[in-house]
């Protein structure tokens, strides 16, 4: 695990395990051939995702495959960052994003106290753009505003297997793309015990 950041919200990027991500793989393309499931498991008039697809993954599969490596690395995320140990660790919602060509996540910010996504599919030279900078289907995390010595924007070129773990206040989106293909993630939220999210308590 490595943790970003000095000053502000800090940031832990992860390699999810190959096996993981080809379980959630399958079960998703399971779904979106099945139609009655599909229509079951659509999450996106919950969200904000100017996206195809947002599919919400059922309880089974994700205690199964899931719960005990996203819980893991929220306790060592916040043991790393904070010196403090997690008592209690609730899923909220967890779900899938398929995103495809000029499709967007605008700003926003989540619910729980940590918020994670990881990466599933990513589309081969996402980035490509005649600009210099390259943020086409790339993820920008925003804090503050820019000052010397103090940048305001934490940008991140996904991979598959990639997972980052981040405060739910933290301010993000993602970047709409121009190649073909589908970028696919997911996103969860985070509650954990009062007592260990409480900065002003202890």
């Amino acid at each position: 695990m490595k943790i970003l950041n000095p000053f502000g919200p800090k940031i832990a990027i992860i390699k999810i395990p190959k096996i993981i991500v080809n379980k959630m793989n399958k079960e998703v393309d399971n779904i979106l051939n099945d139609k009655r499931r599909l229509k079951n498991s659509d999450y996106s008039n919950k969200l904000v995702g100017q996206v195809k697809h947002e599919i919400k993954l059922n309880a089974k599969f994700i205690k199964k495959n899931l719960i005990n490596f996203i819980g893991y690395n929220v306790k060592k995320y916040v043991k790393q960052s904070t010196k403090r140990n997690v008592k209690k660790i609730i899923l909220k919602n967890l779900w899938v994003v398929r995103q495809f060509k000029n499709e967007y996540n605008p700003i926003h910010f989540h619910s729980g106290n940590i918020s994670g996504v990881g990466y599933l599919k990513i589309p081969k030279n996402i980035t490509k753009s005649r600009k210099r900078l390259k943020t086409n289907g790339t993820i920008d995390f925003i804090h503050g505003s820019k000052s010397f010595l103090s940048n305001s924007l934490f940008n991140h070129n996904p991979k598959v297997g990639d997972l980052i773990l981040f405060p739910n206040y933290l301010m993000h989106t993602a970047y709409p793309f121009k190649r073909e293909g589908e970028r696919r993630s997911f996103s969860f939220n985070i509650d954990i015990d009062k007592k260990t999210f409480d900065v002003f308590n202890g």
